[in-house]
């Protein structure tokens, strides 16, 4: 637990924490109310849709656990109002080789796209309604980062969706190469579920 300007504190939780529930409830409604005609959850009932909610509450409960990862969250008068987590990436990533850190490409990946060095997948990056545009994202990204890079990965990978500009836009102004043809993807369809992936070297 770390006290950080601005009153806010820093503070490190388990996915199933009371505290993370109000952090991945509000991403749950945010997701299905950007993407539910691409999800295929418009016509769910309150039955299903509870049942998704909890899949989406459980889902990397283990990865998210030290030593690696962590899942962060920014607290004001004890309440969540900022957070995000990170997990080890062992499986094959998203995105054109081609664009992968030049001079890093062939070292840093395996041919199916595996990456090959300590690569930190950083997730749930989320900031709550009441409190956007005071840089609390950014300040949430430079934290796992932080605790990222002394962890030893050398690398984040992450990933944002289609409707999210407010996301890509961040993760450009921090750092992040994009991994994507940003001409291609201004060309797909609107209906086009695909994500767009990032990389920075810590």
């Amino acid at each position: 637990m770390t006290a950080v300007a601005s009153g806010l504190e820093v503070r490190s939780v388990r996915l199933d924490d009371p505290l993370a529930r109000v952090l991945l409830d509000e991403l749950f409604v945010e997701y299905r109310d950007r993407y539910a005609d691409l999800l295929g959850v418009d016509g769910l009932d309150a039955e299903a849709l509870a049942r998704y909610l909890a899949e989406f509450r459980a889902e990397g409960l283990e990865e998210f656990l030290p030593p690696d990862g962590d899942l962060v969250l920014l607290l004001a008068g004890g309440a969540p109002v900022a957070g995000g987590a990170f997990r080890r990436r062992t499986e094959p990533e998203l995105g054109e080789p081609a664009r992968r850190t030049p001079g890093a490409g062939e070292q840093s990946h395996a041919a199916d796209g595996t990456p090959l060095v300590a690569t930190a997948e950083l997730k749930r990056i989320w900031t709550h309604a009441a409190h956007r545009r005071r840089g609390l994202a950014r300040r949430v990204l430079a934290e796992l980062e932080r605790r990222a890079a002394e962890r030893g990965y050398v690398r984040a990978y992450l990933t944002t969706g289609p409707r999210q500009p407010e996301a890509v836009g961040l993760y450009v102004a921090a750092g992040y190469t994009p991994l994507y043809d940003p001409v291609a993807v201004v060309a797909a369809p609107p209906d086009a579920l695909t994500p767009r992936p990032f990389e920075k070297w810590l």
